[in-house]
């Protein structure tokens, strides 16, 4: 994935905030023009870059957060993570829920036979709501819940976003989600700000939310001290893990997925010859017989020397971690990517080719802003899209 590839993740609530960056390693802080501060970091175990930041309570404030956070980013995706209230009684405290709609139920008229909905829905993006149904049925998610969490399940549904605190069973606005709304599952207050926000955007938006309380008038300080982190750690867990797998799927499609009107050896009148005899970057199109260097290590348009390359990278990998330049877990990630693009540099086909990319792209991504190895990386993955 590229430098720029990356998720926002929002948080209304300090203890989700936390839940959130606890996943994340080479963390750095960025500020809005406005003040709203964010930190950017890298999952743990991956290249998926995660911008993080927390909105306060309500719509409104969510709304305006993720704004910004669009326009600072342009990211790939935008994710509101935290805790809900369950409608359901067949979902369990701790369980992870994922929106496939949003209603802001707070809109209608007030009538003399009474008060009148007039629903604003948001749907979930495919995409995301695809992915996160794949992820839920093969439980890879869960190696990231802390041991105390047991076995969440996810579930799937609507979510109702309003602006009170839900707390009863028997109040006036219970009796009008049930009414207007009877297909919620869940309860909080800022998908609807979220939402519109990545509606006007055109930004894809999933909302994940993890159970705390029953909104039945149970809910109370005490055990909320208890039930928010542990239903914030599992949306957290399931969160992060939806982000990486959809980063990498967008590289896979940009991978497999032609540029428009980019120039091909048969629209531009074949190879591409270098006949310079100095240092030159890297050709377009196929490169052949050229030669070119990466501090002052030759790449050529040949599987021995790329695995050279390829291997130096290790070495200079090596010294930025003794030197203290790139943290433990971002580290361990980096040399198993730099494994898998050797292994697929030995696969005799555009397939191995293409997992090598893809490897090294993710690479890039572990050590974007912490080396001064990504720039590098980059030039590499041209010199493997160029083999003939």
């Amino acid at each position: 994935m590229s430098e720029s590839d990356v998720v926002v993740v929002l948080t209304a609530l300090n203890l989700e905030y936390q839940a959130v960056r606890r996943h994340l390693s080479g963390i750095r802080k960025q500020r809005h023009s406005a003040g709203t501060r964010f930190e950017v970091g890298t999952v743990h175990g991956t290249g998926c870059r995660i911008a993080l930041g927390l909105t306060g309570a309500g719509n409104s404030a969510s709304a305006v957060l993720a704004e910004r956070a669009i326009q600072e980013f342009s990211p790939a995706a935008v994710l509101f993570v935290g805790v809900a209230g369950a409608l359901r009684s067949s979902l369990r405290l701790g369980d992870v829920v994922v929106a496939d709609r949003v209603y802001a139920y707070h809109g209608g008229t007030s009538e003399d036979d009474g008060l009148k909905a007039r629903p604003r829905v948001w749907e979930a993006s495919h995409p995301l709501s695809q992915l996160a149904k794949d992820l839920a049925r093969d439980k890879d998610w869960m190696r990231r819940l802390p041991p105390e969490s047991g076995a969440p399940q996810v579930r799937f549904g609507s979510i109702a976003a309003g602006e009170v605190l839900q707390n009863s069973r028997r109040s006036p606005e219970a009796a009008w989600i049930h009414n207007s709304y009877n297909d919620a599952i869940a309860i909080e207050m800022e998908a609807g700000g979220v939402a519109q926000a990545g509606h006007l955007h055109n930004t894809h938006v999933g909302i994940v939310r993890g159970i705390s309380d029953r909104a039945d008038g149970t809910k109370n300080p005490r055990e909320d001290l208890t039930r928010q982190p542990l239903a914030a750690a599992n949306a957290a867990a399931f969160a992060v893990t939806l982000a990486a797998h959809y980063l990498d799927e967008r590289t896979e499609n940009t991978m497999s997925t032609p540029d428009a009107g980019r120039a091909t050896p048969e629209t531009a009148g074949g190879p591409v010859f270098n006949v310079s005899s100095g240092t030159v970057g890297i050709q377009a199109a196929h490169v052949s017989g050229s030669t070119v260097s990466i501090n002052a290590t030759p790449v050529a348009g040949t599987l021995d020397e790329l695995l050279k390359v390829v291997s130096a990278l290790r070495d200079r990998l090596d010294r930025d971690h003794a030197n203290g330049e790139i943290d433990d877990d971002s580290y361990v990630a980096a040399r198993d990517e730099i494994a898998n693009a050797e292994n697929g540099l030995r696969v005799p086909d555009g397939e191995g080719r293409k997992k090598s990319v893809l490897a090294l792209k993710r690479l890039s991504g572990l050590v974007a802003g912490t080396t001064n190895i990504a720039g590098d990386v980059a030039q590499v993955i041209s010199a493997v899209n160029g083999l003939s």
